[in-house]
C-alpha cells in the first residue's frame, strides 16, 4: 500500500498560508524537489491545484519564465511531470497530467493508496483536513519557519480528534527552517 504524506510549510504560530513563511532559497527548494520526487502522484483540492499550476506548469514555449531562478527549475520540472489528482466539486475538466477524483473522497483515496508505487502526497489546507479526519494520512511533514504570522489559516484547524504522532526525522536548514517528519503512532 502506498503511504499518503502531507507536507506543508507552517509558521511557529501554526499559520499555513503559502506566503507567511520565509522566502525560498536553494536549500529549501532542494528539499521540496526531493519531496516531490518521493511521490508517484499528488492529490490537490481545486485551490491548491490552480495555484500550483499557475506557478509551476511548464509554459507552452517550453521555456521557464524569467522570474524563475535557476535553482527553482528542478522543482518546477519535478512537479510538472508528476501525476496529479484533483478533488473538486466545481471543476469539470483538468489537464497538466491531472484527473478529477470522483465519488466518495475516502473511497477514492483508499483506492489510490492501494495502487503500487512509492507514495502519494497531499498539499493544501482544506483537503488534508478532510483526509486527516478520515484517518488516511500516514505521514506528516511540517516545514516549520521561524516566523510568527499572527493571522491566516492554521494547520489542521478544526480537526475533530487528536492524531497521535511519533517523530521519525528532523532536519535543520541554514535559514532556521526545521523539517519535522512524523508517522501516525501505531500506524
Amino acid at each position: 500500500m502506498r503511504p499518503l504524506r502531507y507536507a506543508i510549510n507552517v509558521t511557529l504560530d501554526g499559520c499555513v498560508h503559502h506566503e507567511a513563511g520565509l522566502p525560498p532559497d536553494e536549500e529549501f527548494m532542494r528539499f521540496w524537489t526531493a519531496e516531490m520526487e518521493r511521490s508517484d502522484a499528488v492529490i490537490y483540492g481545486r485551490v491548491t491545484y490552480q495555484m500550483m499550476e499557475s506557478a509551476w506548469r511548464r509554459p507552452v514555449t517550453g521555456v521557464w519564465p524569467d522570474w524563475m531562478r535557476e535553482w527553482e527549475i528542478p522543482f518546477a520540472e519535478a512537479i510538472d511531470r508528476t501525476k496529479k489528482y484533483v478533488v473538486s466539486s466545481t471543476l469539470s475538466d483538468v489537464d497538466w497530467d491531472a484527473e478529477l477524483v470522483h465519488g466518495d473522497l475516502g473511497d477514492a483515496v483508499r483506492m489510490l493508496k492501494q495502487e503500487p508505487g512509492a507514495g502519494l502526497s497531499v498539499g493544501g489546507v482544506t483537503l488534508p483536513l478532510a483526509l486527516a479526519e478520515l484517518g488516511l494520512i500516514d505521514e506528516y511533514i511540517f516545514v516549520v519557519h521561524p516566523v510568527v504570522a499572527g493571522h491566516g489559516p492554521t494547520l489542521l484547524g478544526g480537526l475533530g480528534a487528536r492524531v497521535p504522532l511519533e517523530l521519525v526525522g528532523r532536519e535543520e536548514f541554514r535559514s532556521g527552517v526545521v523539517v519535522q517528519r512524523y508517522r501516525v503512532a501505531g500506524g
